[in-house]
Parts: C-alpha cells; sequence; structure tokens
C-alpha cells in the first residue's frame, strides 16, 4: 500500500499546483418569499455560493458556460475546492478550466453558510426536502448570476440525486448531465435504513429537547459514527486501521473532528430531506445525454442491487459506468476523488457539445 499511497501523494501535489490562479468568488443570494413543498415559507432564504471563471453569453444573451456541481449531504460547495476535485478539474487545461467555464458551487439549503436550523430557528426552520433544494438552485442561477441554461451539471451523493431531479424537471435547462455517487430510485433498504437510525437517535435523545438544546445532544456522536461506516470500503478501512485499537483511535478522531463544527438539527434535517427523492417516474422525461458514475465499493449504492444499470436504460440518452474496486476507490467518498472519473467527463462533454 506504501507505494500507492506515495504516488497518490505526487499526484495530489502535482494537482494542487494546477488550482485555478484566482480564489473563488464567495456570495449570498437573498431569495424572497421562499415557499417550500410544506407549503410553509421564509420571508428570505440565503444560499450561499462560490464561483470560478466568468459567464458567458451568445448572441442572444443566454449564459453557455455555466456549470453546476452539487454537495453531498451534510457537506457544502467548499468541499470540491481541493486539489483532489478543483485540482484535477478546474486548472489550466483541464476538463472544467475555469478559464473556459463559469462553474458554480452552491451551498444547499440547510447546509455550510445557507440558510439552516441553527442559524436560530432550530426545530421551527421549515421541513426542506430534496425538491425545494432544486427549486433554490435554480433561483440562485436564474435572480443571482443571470444563468438560465447550464452546460452541465453534476453533483455527488445528495447532489448526485439532485443531478437527476434537474434532468426531469427542467429537461431543457442543461446540455449534460453526470450524477455522482447516487441511484435514480428512493431512498430504501440500507440507504434508508442507516439514515433512519441516526434521524432515530437524535429525536429520542432527551438531550435533544424538540431541537431546543443549549448544548449539542449526545446523539450527534451516533450519527457521526454512522457516516463514517458508511462513507469509505472495507478494504481501505482494513488497511489504514488494521487492529481494534487503531480502528477504535481512527472513529473517536473522526468524532472529535466533526462534532466540532456541526449541529444536531442541521444534521437531522439533511438526513430527512431525502424522503421526498423519488426521481423513478421522470427518468423519461430526461432530455439531456446523462452519465451516471458509481464505483463497485459503494456501501450506499452497492452495485449488486442493479438499479442503476436498470433504470438509465429509461433515460433517452443515459448511460452508467460502475467503477471496480482498485486501490485508489475510496468506497461512497470515490465521488470527489475526480482522478478516477475524469476521462469520464471529458468523454461526456465531448458528447454534448451544441452543433
Amino acid at each position: 500500500m506504501r507505494p500507492i499511497r506515495s504516488a497518490l501523494l505526487l499526484l495530489a501535489t502535482l494537482a494542487a499546483s494546477l488550482l485555478p490562479a484566482q480564489a473563488p468568488t464567495e456570495g449570498d443570494a437573498q431569495l424572497r418569499d421562499f415557499r417550500f413543498q410544506s407549503g410553509e415559507t421564509l420571508s428570505e432564504l440565503r444560499i450561499h455560493y462560490r464561483t470560478y471563471g466568468t459567464p458567458r453569453k451568445d448572441a442572444s444573451g443566454v449564459v453557455r458556460n455555466a456549470v453546476l456541481i452539487l454537495h453531498g449531504t451534510t457537506g457544502s460547495g467548499a468541499q470540491f475546492m481541493g486539489p483532489a476535485f478543483a485540482g484535477q478539474l478546474f486548472g489550466p487545461g483541464q476538463p472544467l478550466d475555469a478559464a473556459t467555464y463559469f462553474i458554480v458551487l452552491p451551498d444547499g439549503i440547510g447546509h455550510g453558510k445557507s440558510s439552516k436550523p441553527s442559524d436560530g430557528l432550530h426545530a421551527r426552520f421549515p421541513r426542506y426536502g430534496y425538491l425545494d433544494m432544486v427549486e433554490a438552485q435554480r433561483r440562485l442561477l436564474a435572480e443571482a448570476l443571470g444563468v438560465t441554461h447550464l452546460r452541465l451539471v453534476m453533483g455527488t451523493s445528495m447532489g448526485g440525486m439532485h443531478t437527476w431531479l434537474w434532468g426531469q424537471l427542467h429537461p431543457d435547462g442543461m446540455d449534460a448531465l453526470m450524477p455522482l455517487a447516487s441511484l435514480p430510485t428512493q431512498i430504501a433498504g440500507r440507504n434508508r435504513a442507516w439514515r433512519r437510525t441516526a434521524i432515530d437517535a437524535i429525536r429520542q435523545d432527551p438531550q435533544w429537547l424538540g431541537g431546543d438544546y443549549k448544548t449539542q445532544p449526545g446523539s450527534l456522536r451516533l450519527a457521526a459514527q454512522m457516516l463514517w461506516f458508511m462513507s469509505s470500503n472495507s478494504v481501505l478501512r482494513q488497511a489504514e486501521t488494521p487492529t481494534l485499537v487503531q480502528t477504535d483511535a481512527a472513529l473517536d478522531a473522526f468524532v472529535a473532528r466533526y462534532t466540532k463544527t456541526a449541529d444536531a438539527n442541521d444534521v437531522l434535517y439533511a438526513l430527512e430531506a431525502s424522503k421526498d427523492y423519488d426521481p423513478g417516474p421522470g427518468l423519461e422525461k430526461i432530455k439531456a445525454p446523462l452519465l451516471a458514475v458509481n464505483s463497485a465499493d459503494d456501501l450506499i449504492n452497492p452495485p449488486e442491487l442493479g438499479i442503476l444499470e436498470r433504470e438509465v436504460r429509461r433515460v433517452p440518452k443515459g448511460r452508467a459506468v460502475v467503477l471496480p474496486l482498485s486501490p485508489e476507490t475510496r468506497g461512497h467518498g470515490s465521488h470527489t476523488v475526480a482522478a478516477l472519473w475524469k476521462d469520464l467527463l471529458v468523454d461526456l462533454l465531448k458528447r454534448s457539445e451544441r452543433p
């Protein structure tokens, strides 16, 4: 494993040197009178975002180079700024070169620096779902950034699920779609079970106090443990922590880091948001070329289910690739290791070029 890790470190160092020359621009869009699917409203919903590059319009005034990249559950757009992602994709001559594309990295509702329960409303924050998150993304683009058409929509995990929804809710709104580490079906089976375990632990915790706790309830630790458990693969975990003591130490270290900044209500809402995700009935509506990429060692979306291969056939221009287990894959976390799949992205961009 040491030669492989040394090679990965070298690649990461080289990738860092290819990061975009300029830091991203950050901003906040205030979406007024935002109405949620539940019927609840916020007079102002804040959506934080980061952008690389400059929007470029065609002769009719439509931005044609915008790329929307969507993060996973409890993440934020900041997760795409490091060498494993931005260093592989956004630099000079890379697939999403910021000198060519206008890259938009939003923080979803309830995540990052966007409006979320921990801002003050706690459990009185509106119940949001994935449909609300996609609508907020659309309004951010249209109202704050002047973008009504996307060259590419791509996302990881929850963001991958949002990508499937974008394709069917706005079928004429993009040239290409690339969902990563996701399935085009309702959350069920083991995927629902691990979420439900964390949800119930928080809601049934006496320290939760209906969401009005003053200090983080102990159940936040269990939620963090579940995230650690589901995010990698068994081979890597065994190699990194081959003894009981090492495993306990690694798990404790992750939980300690996670609980320093995480909030139980924010995690609870983020996990519950997946309840309205059900793209299956609308897959035939997707018009743009779509390339779905999963990995064989993903515990959340295991390939043996056969769901991805079956359902992608319903997408008129759909294709699916499952990356085999390798020393470089990271289970569910393979979605952010762009070196594993960036050649597939290049192919998708070529296939979806406008005449």
